[in-house]
C-alpha cells in the first residue's frame, strides 16, 4: 500500500529540515548594550517651548481641536 512518500510526509520532510533544529542561544550580553547618556538638566524652573512636547501631551491638541 506504501506508494513512495506522499504529499504530507514531503510536507514534513520540509518543514523537519527548516525548524527542526532550535537556533543557537543568544547570551544575554550580546542582546544589551551601554550607553553613556547626556546629564539630566536640572529642575531650575526655566520652561523650554522646545523641549515641552517630550513631556506634555493632550489628545484635543493631538487632534487640533
Amino acid at each position: 500500500m506504501n506508494k513512495g512518500l506522499t504529499m504530507e510526509d514531503a510536507e514534513a520532510a520540509v518543514r523537519h529540515a527548516r525548524f527542526g533544529k532550535l537556533p543557537e542561544r543568544i547570551r544575554v550580553d550580546d542582546m544589551t548594550e551601554a550607553v553613556e547618556v547626556a546629564p539630566v538638566r536640572e529642575a531650575n524652573g526655566s520652561y523650554d517651548p522646545e523641549g515641552s512636547w517630550k513631556f506634555y501631551s493632550c489628545l484635543a491638541l493631538d487632534l487640533g481641536l
